[in-house]
């Protein structure tokens, strides 16, 4: 009897130690409403997990008024549509946009009265090849530290239980420790386009890959799934690679954004698509395990390279920002022209001064 105990036992340690694959949301859309940051109708503008200021890209010139509106977040409406050469003109430029989706209360599925990512494309008419990519307004931060935000967006402290944890991570974007990739998979509602959608990932070495997960061909809510063709699940047939425990990074993957291609032989103008989520399969890169000395604590390497990483990333990600800023700040306000026959108009005033 107890060597049947023990059988059974050792059978079970060794399938615990070979089922090293794991499911994470890398992103879901549910999670990206605009809760803080009100504009000057008292509406909410930014998401306040993700909300990030990139005042501190910007020169001695800039206000602190200014400095202090230079805040953009990972909130729906501020996702943006990037067209091919052959898909850009001005109409598909001005009309192709994210916005947050509100399911219906009364929706069979689980994520029903949250809202999620709806997507407008303006494709070309004529036969031509075409593509469209939907992406955050910024690359999202790897080692940006997890941390509240206020209710103007300012970073507070991060708190002993938010130490050593990262911003994106839980369904924000990223996903670290990812070895090898074994499934994908994107829910979606598709509207019967024949259109192809591919999912658009980086990985710690900055390499960009882009997935194909299927047409969207068909109508309603629907799991689409890609599957490694080169993943080995007998791990005596794999190739064995043993790395230094320490000061080796954990690799992570960060989603990038979705890639919607439009064949010349079928039907342009609008599309219309809606995301809820992106989830992902994969092995983990190294088996997190209680260790007799805090390697970290002793050496601090990691912690060097990371800070240095993301002082690269806000480099990078502030400047484009800030050049936005002041295009926004160019840009004209004014719909209509003042009247020149109304009394008080400016132009009235004007020739008034003069006469006098």
């Amino acid at each position: 009897m107890k060597r049947t105990l023990f059988l059974t036992a050792a059978v079970m340690l060794l399938a615990g130690t070979f089922a090293f694959a794991k499911e994470s949301t890398l992103i879901d859309f549910t999670l990206l409403d605009a809760d803080t940051v009100a504009d000057e109708n008292g509406n909410p503008t930014e998401n306040s997990r993700t909300v990030m200021d990139y005042s501190v890209a910007a020169g001695a010139t800039f206000t602190s008024d200014q400095k202090s509106l230079m805040k953009t977040s990972l909130a729906l409406p501020r996702w943006e549509v990037e067209l091919n050469s052959s898909a850009r003109n001005v109409e598909a430029v001005a009309y192709s946009q994210v916005v947050a989706a509100p399911v219906k209360d009364t929706a069979d599925v689980p994520f029903a009265g949250s809202n999620v990512m709806g997507v407008r494309v303006i494709f070309p008419t004529w036969n031509n090849n075409a593509n469209a990519r939907i992406v955050p307004p910024f690359e999202i931060q790897a080692y940006e530290p997890l941390s509240d935000a206020d209710e103007n967006g300012n970073r507070l402290q991060p708190t002993d239980e938010q130490k050593g944890k990262y911003l994106f991570e839980e369904g924000y974007g990223l996903v670290k420790n990812v070895g090898t990739l074994k499934s994908i998979a994107v829910t979606t509602m598709g509207m019967n386009y024949p259109h192809q959608l591919y999912v658009l990932l980086k990985d710690n070495d900055g390499v960009e890959r882009r997935y194909l997960m299927g047409n969207l061909y068909f109508d309603g809510w629907k799991t689409l799934q890609w599957n490694n063709p080169d993943y080995i699940s007998e791990v005596r047939t794999r190739e064995i690679r043993v790395y230094p425990i320490y000061p080796r990074g954990l690799p992570f993957v960060k989603f990038c954004g979705f890639q919607v291609t439009r064949d010349a032989s079928h039907i342009g103008d609008n599309f219309i698509g809606y995301f809820k989520d992106v989830k992902i399969i994969y092995d983990l890169a190294v088996l997190s395990a209680d260790r007799d000395i805090d390697d970290e604590d002793l050496w601090g390497i990691i912690g060097k390279k990371e800070q240095a990483r993301q002082n690269n990333e806000m480099s990078r990600f502030g400047n484009k920002q800030v050049n936005r800023f002041i295009e926004q700040e160019k840009m004209a306000t004014e719909e209509t022209f003042s009247s020149s026959l109304e009394a008080g108009s400016d132009s009235n005033a004007q020739a008034t001064d003069a006469a006098k």
